[in-house]
C-alpha cells in the first residue's frame, strides 16, 4: 500500500484491510471484487491485484508460509527485489539490503554520488554500497534505520545534518553539497486529458457500468466497472453520443445528453478534466460486459476516484 503513497494516507485503509482479511487465507478466500472494493481509492489497483495473486500463491504453493528463499520470493506477483529484500531481512534476517529511493539517497550523499541515481549503472552502485555496508547479523533492523534514516532525516531537501548519526562520515555533508545529491529528476511535461463520461439513468433510479474501457483504462478507470467513457478531442456530446451507439447498439441520435459538473482529475503526469452528462433512458439492459446499479450505491462498489467523482456530480 506504501508504494506511491504517503503513509498518511495508507494508514485507514491498512486498519480496514486488516480486519477483513486478517491472515493469508482470509486474503487468498476472497473474491477480487471484495478486495478491489476494500482499495477503492487508493488507487494503483494493480497492487492490490498482485496483492490477491501473491496471497493465493503462499498459500497454493508454500504451505501458506511467505518463501524464504530470495529466488521464491521474486516469483511472486508484485516483489520486485527491494520488496524481497525487505521481507526478507526484516521477517527471516536474510542478509539482503533493501535499496529503495531513501536509502539510495543516503548512500548517495554519504559517498558524493552526484547523477542520476536511477541510471542502471549508478543504482547498481548502490546497491553493492548497500550490500556491502549491511549489518549481516541485524539485516531487518539495519535495512529499517536506513529507511527511516532518510525518510525522516537526510530528507530529499533540507536535510536535518545536526540530527544525523552518520553525518561525520558523509562526505557531501563534508564538502557542502548535500543540496546537490541526488541530481533533480526531469519532470515528464503534463499532459491534459479530456474524458467524457455518461451516466445513464433509468426511471428507477438505476444506472449502467461497463466494462468497456478503452483506450484510457489503465491510467484511470484500472480495469474496474465504470460508466461509460472515452477521451475526446473536440466535441464531447457528439463523441459520446457516437461511442454510446457503438456500445448500446442503438440510434444514440435521440439521446439527449445533460451536462454535470465537471470536476479535475489528476493521475501521474495527466491532468485529466472529466465531462460527466447525464442521459435519461427509459430502461437499462444488462448484458455480459455490463452491470445494473442503483447510482447512489455506485459509490460503495469497487470503482476507481474518477468514477466516484463522475457519481457525486450525477447525484448532485
Amino acid at each position: 500500500m506504501l508504494q506511491q503513497t504517503r503513509v498518511n494516507v495508507v494508514e485507514p485503509y491498512y486498519d480496514r484491510f486488516l480486519k477483513v482479511f486478517p491472515s493469508v487465507h482470509a486474503l487468498a478466500r476472497a473474491r477480487p471484487r471484495d478486495v478491489l472494493q476494500l482499495w477503492s481509492g487508493l488507487g494503483y489497483y494493480r497492487r492490490a491485484r498482485n496483492l490477491h495473486q501473491a496471497a493465493r500463491q503462499v498459500v497454493a504453493r508454500h504451505g501458506s508460509v511467505f518463501p524464504r528463499t530470495h529466488t521464491e520470493a521474486l516469483a511472486l506477483p508484485g516483489i520486485g527485489r527491494y520488496m524481497a529484500a525487505a521481507i526478507l531481512s526484516i521477517a527471516y534476517d536474510v542478509p539482503l539490503a533493501a535499496l529503495d529511493g531513501n536509502v539510495a539517497r543516503v548512500l548517495a550523499r554519504l559517498g558524493a554520488v552526484r547523477g542520476d541515481l536511477r541510471q542502471p549503472q549508478c543504482w547498481r552502485k548502490l546497491a553493492s554500497n548497500a550490500q556491502e555496508l549491511l549489518a549481516a547479523d541485524a539485516p531487518g533492523d539495519w535495512n529499517q534505520a536506513l529507511m527511516e534514516l532518510g525518510e525522516t532525516i537526510c530528507t530529499p531537501q533540507i536535510p536535518r545534518c545536526g540530527l544525523c548519526p552518520v553525518s561525520r562520515w558523509c562526505k557531501a555533508h563534508r564538502r557542502g553539497i548535500t543540496d546537490g545529491i541526488p541530481a533533480a529528476r526531469r519532470k515528464r511535461d503534463s499532459v491534459k486529458v479530456r474524458i467524457a463520461a455518461a451516466v445513464l439513468y433509468d426511471p428507477r433510479g438505476r444506472t449502467m457500468l461497463v466494462r468497456d474501457p478503452g483506450v484510457h483504462d489503465e491510467v484511470l478507470f484500472s480495469r474496474m466497472w465504470q460508466f461509460p467513457a472515452l477521451e475526446v478531442t473536440h466535441d464531447p456530446v457528439a463523441e459520446l453520443t457516437a461511442h454510446l451507439g457503438d456500445l448500446l447498439k442503438i440510434d444514440a441520435v435521440s439521446l439527449k445528453l445533460e451536462p454535470l459538473r465537471a470536476a479535475r482529475h489528476g493521475v501521474t503526469f495527466r491532468k485529466i478534466m472529466l465531462t460527466p452528462f447525464l442521459v435519461r433512458v427509459s430502461r437499462l439492459s444488462k448484458t455480459p460486459r455490463t452491470r445494473i446499479v442503483p447510482l447512489v450505491r455506485v459509490g460503495h462498489l469497487a470503482v476507481s476516484s474518477a468514477t466516484r467523482k463522475i457519481a457525486v456530480a450525477a447525484l448532485r
